[in-house]
């Protein structure tokens, strides 16, 4: 609830995430990502409410929209999920050096003591490319693409079956961009799942396995990566905006703005911006075959729409 009303930040979304696979959300700023992956923790403020399931190990497993914060705190919360948060800063500690988080999530996820517990500090560091030199530093101390590398180790430290990974590039250069996302990717080589939330479509790229598109509070396309980058490309016509836009696609960028979740037009949320938006987009379009679009780009082997 916003100002006494009420905002759908997500509607709808539904998927599955296995073991060994990952998913890449991605859209603009303000569509509901972010959202999405508290509302999984249990970390939306205490005015939203939710509905609907979110089961964390298969059908039988723990419902974490309704599972209580004891429960989410003591044996979800960087045992079975962990998460690489969009604001590094407001996560970290203020007033512990980057060293004393590490050893007290490695020391109480893992066991470890002693000079292994050294040892395994300086080892969650390198995973996530923060330098030795700076452990003992402040958060205060640190820039923004450090602190998004220390909160990368403390997020990566327990090995947990889901990881949220929240846009875990921002404020990287390239090389620690392609380096982050390939140690991601390795979590989920292990037999571990990921849920990538990004803006950077290049280390999405790189490392996804499925993406899903929202806009405006909504999954509007899911695809194959390979066939998302590569390929047919995207059917949704905000999804291949999206890849037009970056620099090495054309540099098109999509007209207009997104709406506010609190005033949402009726029909398809993205027919103000949309250059194939035609009557039929007065209603709102259903997710089918992957794409949630009354006029989709065609599917590859087809070679028109009925």
């Amino acid at each position: 609830m916003r100002g006494g009303r009420y905002v759908a930040a997500v509607t709808g979304a539904t998927f599955e995430l296995r073991a060994g696979e990952c998913l890449a959300l991605v859209g603009e700023s303000g569509c509901g990502k972010s959202v999405l992956a508290s509302a999984l923790l249990g970390l939306l403020p205490g005015n939203a409410e939710t509905a609907g399931a979110a089961l964390l190990g298969g059908t039988d497993g723990l419902d974490l929209l309704t599972a209580d914060q004891r429960t989410l705190a003591r044996t979800v919360r960087g045992r079975r999920i962990g998460l690489v948060p969009q604001s590094p800063a407001g996560h970290l500690t203020p007033v512990r050096t980057v060293r004393s988080q590490l050893r007290e999530t490695v020391r109480e996820l893992t066991r470890a003591r002693g000079t292994a517990l050294d040892e395994a500090v300086e080892a969650a560091a390198e995973r996530a490319a923060f330098p030795a030199d700076h452990l003992d530093r402040y958060p205060h101390q640190l820039s923004g693409g450090l602190a998004q590398r220390a909160a990368t180790a403390l997020a990566l430290v327990g090995d947990a079956p889901l990881l949220l990974a929240d846009e875990p590039t921002t404020g990287l250069d390239r090389e620690l961009v392609d380096r982050t996302a390939d140690e991601l990717r390795r979590h989920a080589d292990a037999g571990r799942a990921l849920l990538m939330i990004t803006h950077d479509l290049a280390a999405a790229e790189r490392i996804a396995d499925r993406v899903a598109v929202m806009y405006a509070g909504r999954i509007v396309e899911f695809a194959r990566a390979a066939d998302f980058f590569g390929g047919p490309g995207p059917r949704h016509p905000y999804a291949r905006g999206l890849l037009d836009a970056l620099p090495e696609r054309g540099f098109t960028p999509i007209p207009g703005m997104p709406p506010e979740l609190g005033a949402l037009p009726d029909g398809c949320a993205f027919a103000a911006r949309c250059d194939r938006a035609a009557a039929a987009c007065s209603a709102v379009p259903a997710l089918t075959g992957g794409v949630a679009c009354h006029h989709p780009h065609p599917a590859a082997g087809e070679t028109h729409r009925a």
